[in-house]
């Protein structure tokens, strides 16, 4: 089992494919996607490009659908929903189909969609996608960051190093052993460094700083949380996402 972690889309190669690819957006497509599965949604299907989404969107059922667009931390207007995580009841998902479109989550997921398995990962559904490698046991994983348009996040490098080091707690493997490159030595060594503290390093990253002139605080709390849902976004079909139970 080899990890490679990619800060953001344009930084993986683009001549091969993963066994494994685990997307994260944790400021906040991937934290979206996790809650409406867990709370009843029927699947997540995600777009790069808002036009799609209306289109392929139109041809659902009205009572069956819903539109998430979100561009620079605000909604996208004529939408239903924006990219937060608490917005997403079961009362308003449940056995509906969410439509989404991101600045940055729904183009890593895009990016790694032709991999041989596709998650969503987030640091509150980090123990299911863990237990999921820990059974497939996937020769080549990439952990892909959304970023910021093209740069590196703190929040999205932190879940991945929180994912390296839970492996390596239930593997006893060494990080010598399961490091296909050095961003994943990095990235648990951010985590390390910051587990007891993760609403911290939200606060001191460049995208929590947005949302928190966003005034969206709650979001932050949220997304900090650590292994509160016991549900895998796997992608079913190209760009669609449902929910596979973890064991």
């Amino acid at each position: 089992m080899k990890l490679f972690v990619y800060h953001t889309p344009e930084l993986t190669p683009t001549d091969e494919a993963p066994e494994c690819a685990i997307a994260v957006d944790v400021l906040r497509a991937t934290s979206t996607i996790a809650t409406v599965l867990a709370a009843g949604g029927e699947a997540v299907q995600v777009f790069s490009d808002l036009d799609q989404l209306i289109e392929v969107s139109e041809k659902w059922p009205q009572e069956k659908r819903l539109r998430a667009g979100e561009r620079g931390g605000g909604k996208v207007p004529g939408f239903e929903l924006g990219n937060s995580p608490l917005d997403c009841t079961p009362e308003l998902v449940q056995g509906r189909r969410l439509f989404i479109s991101t600045t940055n989550g729904t183009r890593a997921l895009q990016r790694v969609q032709d991999s041989q398995s596709v998650i969503a990962a987030a640091l509150i559904n980090r123990a299911a996608v863990v237990q999921y490698i820990l059974e497939k046991q996937p020769e080549t994983i990439w952990i892909v960051g959304s970023g910021w348009e093209g740069s590196f996040s703190l929040e999205d490098t932190v879940c991945a190093g929180a994912i390296v080091q839970s492996l390596l707690q239930q593997t006893k493997l060494s990080p010598e052993e399961i490091a296909g490159n050095d961003e994943v030595i990095s990235a648990n060594a951010l985590y390390s460094q910051w587990q007891d503290n993760l609403l911290g390093l939200f606060y001191q990253a460049s995208h929590g700083k947005r949302l928190l002139r966003l005034e969206c605080q709650e979001d932050l709390k949220y997304c900090s949380q650590t292994d509160i849902l016991d549900v895998l976004p796997i992608q079913q079909e190209i760009g669609v996402l449902k929910s596979q139970k973890a064991k």
